[in-house]
């Protein structure tokens, strides 16, 4: 027996969406018949492996269209049909079908998105609550869209700045694995032959060579363990809070990373704010969106404040962690009724702010590399050929 969920009209013309059992799809609305119900839609329930996560491009692209059909009269169920069909990502397909069926079964859009989390955001379905509630969906979707590709231009110039550094030293440390590996060896052999004494930078290359040649997976093992304690440290609540503190204190980085997480911030708190999602809820959205800890609860000490009848501005100054141009323009916003304006202008002007931060980051990563990489596998090449040297010398 296979189960189907269906959606149909009684007698009565009500529509009503439940699930039956059957031998096959026939079989289920020959009952469905019998019981005097119109199918509408029935598809057969299989065990439903758990959507992966969707790009948040594919999202843009969804939420773009859907907001564009919707504005030109289509019919709410008709438009997320028409994208489901012609989704070119499987799962925002599946999703999109999913939300399909919730949405004819008498649910709203949002409580129909916020089933599935690796799609759709708090941010995102809180919005289209907000666009429903107020019969704006269209305008918040386009608003939404909008947010989404700013955001994911942040993200993907923070990122960025994290590669460059990051194939660097993966280079320097394949050249370095290589030369102690195949290359000193060599060189181990001829110094053996010749018995002569040793520099003490040589030797201590030698002593490397050996020790990766002997104990390779002892390092393997150390780096392996050290990487999973990292991981599980930072799982806690604690070593959240301290490695993102640390991060936020390191030079050039940290100054991309406030920056940035500012940016979200205000971004993401004046979208909600614009799109008539209250105060409280936005700051609460916002702080699980921020990305760092320490960003997170000083934003959600200043939904505390508001929650007591004071200001946002107050526990942010009092994090330290917002400069303080972006705490006064927020009080200003504030005091000004213009909050939500006031905040997307943060938001611009931080976004130019990140640019100039990153490339600051980049520009001073190139020499740090190069240099690195002159003295430690320069470094080895000069100490393997400093007896050479005195052989020469001493043969002259």
């Amino acid at each position: 027996m296979a189960a189907f969920t269906y959606t149909a009209r009684d007698a009565k013309g009500e529509l009503k969406s439940a699930m039956v059992e059957a031998t096959n799809r026939e079989d289920a609305i020959s009952q469905l018949k019998k019981q005097r119900l119109n199918v509408i839609k029935i598809d057969e329930q299989t065990k439903k492996k758990k959507a992966g996560k969707v790009a948040t491009r594919d999202i843009v692209i969804f939420t773009r269209m859907f907001s564009t059909m919707i504005n030109s009269g289509l019919p709410l169920v008709q438009a997320m049909g028409i994208l489901a069909e012609q989704s070119e990502n499987p799962n925002l397909r599946d999703v999109t079908k999913a939300v399909v069926f919730d949405v004819e079964s008498g649910n709203t859009v949002a409580d129909a998105l916020r089933k599935h989390p690796n799609a759709f955001t708090d941010l995102y379905v809180n919005m289209v609550a907000a666009g429903e509630a107020g019969g704006i969906l269209d305008t918040i979707l386009m608003r939404l869209a909008v947010f989404m590709e700013k955001n994911d231009a942040l993200v993907r110039k923070v990122k960025g700045a994290m590669i460059y550094p990051a194939v660097i030293m993966t280079v320097a440390a394949g050249a370095i694995v290589i030369l102690l590996v195949f290359v000193i060896p060599t060189f181990i052999k001829m110094f053996a032959e010749a018995g002569i004494a040793l520099p003490l930078p040589t030797r201590i290359v030698i002593g490397m060579s050996h020790a990766l040649q002997s104990y390779w997976w002892l390092l393997a093992a150390v780096i392996f363990f050290g990487v999973i304690s990292l991981k599980k440290f930072y799982a806690t609540s604690g070593g959240k809070l301290t490695i993102d503190r640390l991060m936020l204190r390191a030079p050039v980085l940290g100054d991309v990373l406030r920056k940035s997480a500012v940016s979200r911030f205000t971004r993401t708190l004046g979208t909600l704010i614009g799109s008539g999602v209250s105060i409280l809820d936005g700051l609460e959205i916002t702080a699980k969106t921020s990305g760092n800890r320490v960003i997170q609860d000083a934003i959600m000490e200043s939904r505390s404040s508001i929650a007591g009848g004071e200001t946002i501005s107050a526990p942010l100054k009092k994090s330290g962690v917002f400069p303080p141009m972006v705490v006064s323009m927020i009080s200003v916003g504030e005091q000004t009724g213009g909050l939500d304006e006031m905040l997307g202008k943060i938001a611009d002007f931080y976004d130019e702010e990140v640019d100039a931060a990153v490339s600051g980051l980049l520009a001073l990563m190139e020499p740090v590399m190069i240099v690195f990489l002159g003295v430690v596998v320069g470094g080895m090449v000069i100490a393997m050929y400093l007896p050479i040297f005195d052989m020469v010398n001493a043969a002259g």
